[in-house]
């Protein structure tokens, strides 16, 4: 019998590590994409070949073989023309790595779970759960074409609804990997009212709309047409004609440049807020511990975040501090899906802790 409980507690410590590190290449994988779409890399390479893809040109008549294909797109007629072999060289790669990134997630998610069905180390709840971060990373593939797709024919960029939609799905599926990681730390659950778990997973929630709303900037460069904090064409809040000039409205939210960068400074604020708030709801209901020590790193993270976006801004999206930004998100992102799991682990898990306790001096007793 102890020899079983060591056994599954060693499966779930290495399956813990196993979803970290497909975590961390995620993780990789968004910032790289980020330096894709500030460098306008993105429609280097205008064919989706999943598996010969794989490899670069070789040799100079494959390197000019792509570069012809690229010369096809509107976005070398209407913005690169004139550009020299070299040139595109960097674009490519960068286009190239974010691909082979998004390759090697697959992978290093896919190998290793189907060797854990073939062990039988996965419990069903966590099989059924690993099963749809799977279909979801796959959808996320054939996203990423119809993303590329969409700047090929008639645009010199993407669409920012698909490059917001790319992203954001991104960011749901490293989030359901951090949170299912964390569900098999071995941590006992925290006696914590709803109130505080429904805090942590409103902010959690608003981190992942904020995300959105900047790749929506990112995509229509609204950042570049209004550099000043913290006024924003002028003053605090935009005329209202300005704001919904576009028709129907909701045009607006998705396509006009300053209601777009006006919702993410004001998301900004209120993430900002919130968080503060519930730190110091956690600070004045638990008084200690590690949901304080994690809210109190998530609202401080959060400022951070702020401070970095307003620094982006104002230098108009420098190439490293764009990219700070962005992976500073990430980091956001994962304080606080991991906050948000651990006050979510509710009495049921404080019963399965109970129960394991009870066998292991059921064990040591015989």
């Amino acid at each position: 019998m102890r020899s079983l409980a060591l056994s599954s507690e060693t499966h779930r410590r290495t399956v813990r590590l196993w979803l970290l590190a497909v975590a961390a290449l995620m993780f990789a994988t968004v910032v790289v994409g980020g330096a894709t779409r500030l460098t306008e890399s993105g429609l280097s390479i205008v064919e989706w070949k999943p598996v010969t893809g794989v490899m670069p040109p070789l040799d100079a008549p494959a390197w000019q073989a792509e570069f012809d294909k690229y010369k096809t797109i509107p976005q070398y007629r209407e913005h690169n023309p004139g550009m020299s072999l070299d040139e595109f060289k960097t674009i490519y790669w960068w286009e190239w790595m974010h691909r082979l990134l998004a390759r090697l997630v697959g992978a290093a998610f896919l190998v290793p779970f189907l060797w854990f069905l073939w062990r039988g180390w996965l419990e069903p709840p966590l099989r059924a759960r690993l099963w749809t971060i799977f279909a979801l990373g796959a959808a996320l593939g054939a996203v990423g074409w119809w993303m590329v797709a969409s700047g090929l024919a008639e645009r010199v960029s993407v669409s920012q609804y698909r490059l917001a939609f790319h992203l954001t799905l991104a960011c749901v599926i490293f989030a359901a990997i951090v949170w299912t990681a964390q569900g098999l730390a071995p941590r006992p659950p925290i006696a914590a009212p709803m109130r505080l778990r429904a805090g942590a997973v409103a902010v959690l929630a608003l981190v992942i709309v904020q995300i959105y709303l900047g790749a929506l900037v990112s995509g229509l460069r609204a950042g570049l047409l209004y550099n000043t904090w913290p006024l924003i064409d002028g003053s605090l809040v935009p005329e209202g004609a300005r704001l919904f000039f576009y028709s129907p409205l909701w045009r607006n939210v998705f396509e006009n440049t300053l209601t777009v960068q006006f919702d993410h400074r004001m998301a900004a604020y209120a993430l900002a807020l919130l968080a503060v708030l519930h730190a110091a709801d956690v600070a004045r209901t638990l008084r200690g511990g590690a949901a304080l020590t994690a809210a109190l790193a998530l609202a401080s993270a959060v400022i951070l975040q702020a401070a970095l976006g307003v620094a982006t801004l104002i230098h108009q999206a420098p190439l490293a501090l764009a990219l700070l930004h962005q992976a500073t998100a990430i980091v956001v992102l994962a304080i606080a899906v991991v906050h948000a799991e651990r006050l979510e682990r509710r009495a049921a898990r404080a019963g399965e802790a109970a129960d394991e306790t009870v066998l292991r001096h059921e064990e040591h007793a015989t």
